[in-house]
């Protein structure tokens, strides 16, 4: 038997919160040369700085500040690569999110049927 339910959807509010959450943010060779090219990096010296073997050892994926953060977030929500963010950073939360990620985020929940957008 179907859900009837409509699937639920969230709008990103750019609260920041999902970025200080440790862990890997896998990045693909074409975000790579993107976010270099959006920082006005050499790749290779993007990668040196920027990059470290995930934990599955398949691939690279952001660096982390002391406590977990991204290395691009400064201040409170401001990401420094916001135009050229990692698809994984972009399909939060609605490609995936983690246990207990409704707890930290702020994104608002939009019905698809009508579009409008609340609080959950």
């Amino acid at each position: 038997m179907k859900d009837p339910s409509p699937p639920r959807r969230y709008v990103c509010q750019r609260c920041g919160n999902c970025c200080r959450w440790p862990g890997d943010v896998r990045v693909t060779d074409e975000e790579i040369e993107k976010i270099a090219h959006h920082l006005g990096l050499p790749l290779d010296l993007f990668i040196e700085r920027y990059t470290r073997l995930n934990a599955n050892r398949t691939g690279l994926s952001l660096i982390d500040q002391d406590g977990g953060a991204c290395v691009f977030l400064k201040g409170k929500n401001e990401c420094l690569i916001q135009a050229v963010k990692p698809s994984q950073c972009a399909g939060f939360p609605n490609a995936w999110n983690f246990p207990g990620w409704r707890e930290m985020c702020e994104a608002l929940e939009v019905s698809e049927e009508d579009g409008s957008e609340s609080r959950s």
